[in-house]
């Protein structure tokens, strides 16, 4: 089934040229633009009519379980319909399963399996729709959708790892600024009233306290409301393909958080792009959605310009040894033994499984040195507060001893 693109690109001359073309596939319009002397930079399948984007609230655990059980059906000779029909009456997932109704009856007037699912974006991604073209084209179907339950199942697993690594850190820090919030403005204006009815000259560590307790009380609700306006931006911001790409070179760089993210990035990219190789799609259409599936906008930048340097002709260990930026010496050396051994695809998901492992180590390091440097600062603040409120009780203590 024909779809438009948008795509970019240069000519031999260098202009830049973009446009707009229906084609059968991503790899038959990159071969045709070629064909114009056009030399291919960015090629995305255009947004579909709303009529066929009724995909929303389709979880990634969803898709899991529909290819796991597709692959065991059809891998038993049942044969693609009977299947779809099995696993309809199993979804609980009501969108879900209007889109596998709707995938049946589209195979039943003749379509193939990918362009049924190329129908619903929202639900089924380039990638797995190209795969499922390559299984088809070359009667592995099976084996590829045994591959996809496998790559879905580890990118879960990769996902639940990033959340855990932001989320704990994140609920830890709020609760200690929250104890602290509530100290300052429930409790030390009681202290600060008890102090001025008694009229006593306060130590500096009190006045700074006391200061500080006055500020949050009298700005507290324009702080919260700069707080939630700061992250609802940014939510927008990102949504944009220059935001998206400036906050995600600013996380690159954040302490502990930049190496996890980006070892996971680089994890999503050697997987992704070792399971289409494995499967059969030409490497450029595989390089362009593997960019993508890395989750990072600057890494998904540097992967795309790639695609121009293997056009040349060169190998990818030597388009990557050129982005040594991003790509470690270990990342490039066993890529380097996958292609001189031939077995590109099974040594990035060698790749892919030892950047799991350090994402583990990485977060287990993140929250080994996140908790004891809370505990620290708990300790330290809490203690200023304390000591800042029992000077002037000192204090007291001293004046009416020398009275007495």
């Amino acid at each position: 089934m024909p779809a438009v693109y948008i795509w970019k690109g240069r000519t031999q001359e260098g202009t830049l040229v973009t446009g707009e073309t229906e084609a059968e596939s991503e790899g038959d319009l990159i071969i045709a633009l070629r064909k114009q002397g056009i030399i291919p930079r960015y090629v995305r399948e255009k947004e579909e009519a709303k009529a066929f984007r009724i995909g929303g609230g389709v979880s990634q655990k969803d898709i899991l379980f529909f290819t796991r059980q597709f692959a065991t059906l059809f891998s038993s000779g049942v044969p693609i319909v009977q299947a779809l029909d099995a696993i309809i009456g199993q979804i609980k997932n009501k969108n879900f399963r209007k889109i596998l109704i709707q995938m049946r009856n589209d195979i039943e007037k003749g379509s193939s399996l990918a362009d049924a699912m190329k129908r619903h974006p929202k639900v089924f991604s380039t990638l797995f729709v190209n795969m499922i073209r390559a299984g088809e084209e070359g009667g592995m179907l099976d084996k590829v959708l045994f591959k996809m339950a496998d790559y879905f199942e580890k990118m879960i697993k990769l996902k639940r790892k990033i959340i855990g690594a932001m989320i704990y850190p994140s609920m830890v820090i709020a609760i200690a600024v929250l104890v602290v919030a509530v100290i300052m403005i429930f409790v030390i204006p009681t202290f600060a009233k008890l102090f001025g009815e008694m009229g006593l000259e306060l130590p500096l560590p009190t006045r700074v306290t006391i200061a500080l307790s006055n500020f949050m009380v009298q700005s507290g609700i324009f702080i919260l409301f700069g707080i939630i306006g700061f992250f609802v931006f940014v939510r927008i911001f990102r949504k944009t393909e220059q935001g998206k790409k400036i906050t995600d070179n600013i996380l690159l760089k954040f302490p502990l958080l930049g190496v996890i993210l980006l070892k996971a990035s680089l994890s999503r990219f050697a997987r992704t792009l070792g399971t289409l190789l494995g499967s059969g799609v030409p490497i450029l259409n595989s390089m362009e959605i593997s960019a993508r599936a890395s989750g990072n906008k600057v890494i998904e930048d540097v992967i795309i310009s790639m695609r121009d340097d293997i056009t040349a002709g060169k190998s990818l260990t030597e388009v990557l040894k050129s982005r040594t930026e991003l790509f470690p010496p270990i990342f490039i050396q066993m890529v380097n033994v996958g292609e001189s051994t031939g077995g590109i695809d099974d040594m990035l998901n060698k790749v892919a499984d030892f950047y799991d492992e350090e994402v583990d180590n990485a977060v287990a390091n993140l929250m080994s040195m996140l908790e004891p440097a809370l505990i620290v600062f708990l300790g330290v603040t809490i203690g200023f507060i304390v000591v800042s409120l029992y000077l002037p009780i000192f204090k007291l203590g001293e004046v009416v001893g020398k009275g007495g």
